[in-house]
């Protein structure tokens, strides 16, 4: 079992990155293997950054033999995916749009299809479009045909939509909390729902 976790934000070290990684070794400490993503070094060799949409069905053609491949081949292995960004004007970064735009050879093979998806964002206000942002990522994992989960787990409570931090994360200790308990819900529900991505193995 795999969870991947996509840091959006453009910083390597930055309060995404931190929740991130703070999610992964919950699912860790649940059995889970993980593996992080940056995405701006997914992307570092792109000619084009962003999708143009140069071929219909998508051929992959733009990202063939890059870090953008990379990337998409551990996707494809994926169980669990936590998606974090930071707040850009109450959505996602245009680093994660970015990634997840050229994503659509994934969804033309159902790669990330009942794959389980949680989300994690962080702002520097308090209320500063955590939520919108969420619920961006939420819609960018449910055209992929991914199954979202939020913030719950039977030793905790029912949870909410994921975990919404307030910059520096390192100090947000709620944050923290519920980044924790996504990352066990991910690897719970991910270890009891195996079975519906066996047809990766006959698509791939």
């Amino acid at each position: 079992m795999l969870i991947v976790g996509l840091n959006g934000s453009p910083k390597k070290e930055g309060n995404t990155a931190f929740l991130v990684r703070e999610g992964l070794a919950a699912a860790a400490a649940a059995g889970a293997e993980t593996a992080l993503i940056h995405v701006a070094e997914a992307l570092a060799d792109q000619k084009q950054p962003f999708c143009t949409q140069c071929s219909n069905p998508c051929q992959g053609a733009c990202f063939r033999h890059t870090r953008l491949e990379e990337a998409y081949d551990l996707l494809r292995r994926a169980d669990g995916v936590l998606l974090g960004s930071p707040v850009y004007f109450g959505s996602v970064s245009a680093q994660l749009k970015a990634l997840w735009d050229k994503s659509r050879l994934l969804r033309k093979e159902k790669a990330l299809l009942n794959v389980i998806g949680a989300g994690v964002t962080v702002g520097n206000s308090r209320f500063g479009g955590q939520e919108t942002t969420l619920k961006a990522l939420f819609d960018m994992m449910l055209i992929q045909g991914m199954m979202i989960v939020g913030d719950g787990f039977l030793a905790a409570d029912c949870g909410h939509q994921g975990s919404c931090g307030q910059a520096p994360a390192a100090g947000d200790e709620f944050a923290i909390q519920r980044v924790r308990i996504t990352g066990q819900r991910l690897a719970e529900v991910a270890a009891a729902t195996m079975t519906l991505r066996q047809h990766r193995a006959r698509v791939g």
